[in-house]
């Protein structure tokens, strides 16, 4: 989940991508999440197998707790995602609404997730630890509290990456896709073959462009961008 899901929200961010379609980026989203969903619930299957094969109680740590939660609200983000901004019959006004409890729960999912794995290693390390015991701080409570270390500092990243303005993918490479009938980039085929006409209407229809063009992007924007 931490490798995967990070992978998949970043995505969307990386400056080289931008090149690449909407439609095959989204694609590549949600397969990212379905991977680290599968390797999530592979996972806790073994987990249970483990524990019953040992005589070991389930969900008595906030370990588990917290990390069957995650790994629940998950699965709800995933098939949400693939319903509401996926599959395309979801109206345009819904993904707008949506878009922002998408992304914060996909943020919120992925700190979770980060809090999960540093509580796990460290009940590990107490419960394996004998002799030196974990409070001796040996070699291998040093190693694994450096991975924790690192796990903070690459969540901060992907957290950071995910939230700055500038990582966010330009909306103007739907531009052209997205540009009202008849109109091409130095304005519309109306505009650009105006030649006797009166520079009042020249002016208002450039205004009606631009005003399309902008309410366009901005529903594009709403509507299609995913960083589940």
């Amino acid at each position: 989940l931490v490798s995967v899901l990070s992978s998949a929200i970043i995505v969307y961010r990386l400056p080289w991508t931008w090149k690449c379609s909407k439609l095959l980026m989204k694609f590549i989203h949600a397969g990212l999440n379905t991977i680290a969903m599968i390797l999530a619930i592979v996972s806790m299957v073994a987990v249970f197998e483990y524990h019953n094969a040992r005589n070991i109680p389930n969900m008595y740590s906030l370990h588990s707790w917290i990390g069957l939660a995650a790994v629940i609200f998950y699965s709800l983000q995933l098939f949400l995602g693939f319903a509401v901004f996926l599959l395309p019959f979801a109206p345009v006004p819904l993904r707008a609404a949506l878009m922002p409890i998408h992304v914060y729960l996909g943020l919120t999912i992925f700190a979770t997730v980060i809090a999960t794995a540093l509580m796990g290693i460290t009940e590990k390390l107490i419960f394996s630890l004998k002799n030196p015991t974990y409070s001796a701080s040996p070699p291998e409570a040093t190693l694994v509290n450096c991975l924790g270390l690192l796990l903070v500092i690459f969540g901060a990243l992907i957290l950071w990456m995910a939230s700055r303005p500038h990582w966010k993918r330009p909306p103007e490479e739907n531009a052209k896709v997205l540009r009202p009938i008849g109109e091409t980039p130095e304005g519309t085929e109306a505009e650009s073959t105006m030649t006797g006409g009166s520079n009042a209407d020249k002016s208002d229809l450039r205004i009606n462009s631009e005003a399309a063009r902008k309410q366009n992007l901005k529903l594009d924007e709403a509507g299609q961008r995913s960083t589940m």
